[in-house]
């Protein structure tokens, strides 16, 4: 982490100087108070100058980015991290993992993806003051999931209603099983809810209408 210890006439100064020869703004700084300014008696005798540290904060995205990096490095897993800012949201980052090996980074329907994920999260909010969301995809593994959770949802609704019987999905993660749940919320049919501990938790699938 990139630091300064600056001395001025009193705290403000000295922030402003440090912050000019940081050539960061206000708020990506913190500040250490070493000493108070002083004018001394009738500002000639005794004064004190303003002694600061001021320290650039790392960024949320950097110490993501760094620990991804980090914890395949220790591997034989080439992967290269990219990272994909949220325009629209300043407290959310997507990185997206690029490797040879994208089967062993993404793991069995994206198990490995989803720890990396959460250890991620864990890892830089941490560090920040306020709740930073996280988000891992591998080369669009992401969407190509989701797509296939829907197309799955709909086909287990249509053998609910031709059985006339509830259907059980096997577990998923929240996040899945809450993509089966709204690609089934306007099916006016069938009506779907989880059961079970995690990470035994299961979708159901249950028939309310006519077949």
């Amino acid at each position: 982490m990139k630091s300064i210890r600056q001395e001025a006439k009193n705290v403000e100064e000295a922030i402003e100087q440090a912050v000019k020869k940081l050539n960061v703004s206000r708020d990506q700084i913190e500040v250490e108070v070493e000493q108070e300014g002083s004018s001394g008696l009738f500002g000639i005798i005794g004064n004190k100058k303003a002694v600061i540290e001021a320290r650039v904060k790392k960024s949320p995205v950097k110490i993501g980015k760094e620990f991804i990096e980090n914890v395949f490095s220790e591997s034989a897993l080439k992967v290269e991290v990219e990272v994909v800012e949220e325009k629209t949201n300043s407290d959310q980052v997507l990185y997206n993992l690029k490797s040879p090996d994208l089967g062993i980074v993404i793991g069995h329907r994206g198990e490995t993806l989803d720890a990396l994920q959460y250890l991620t999260s864990l890892v830089i909010n941490r560090e920040v003051n306020e709740y930073f969301r996280v988000l891992l995809d591998a080369e669009g593994y992401r969407d190509r999931r989701k797509k296939t959770l829907i197309r799955l949802a709909k086909k287990l609704a249509r053998k609910a209603i031709q059985k006339g019987r509830k259907v059980v999905l096997e577990p998923m993660p929240p996040h899945e099983r809450r993509i089966i749940h709204i690609a089934l919320q306007d099916d006016q049919r069938v009506k779907s809810y989880s059961e079970g501990k995690e990470p035994f938790r299961k979708v159901m699938i249950e028939v309310i209408g006519d077949k």
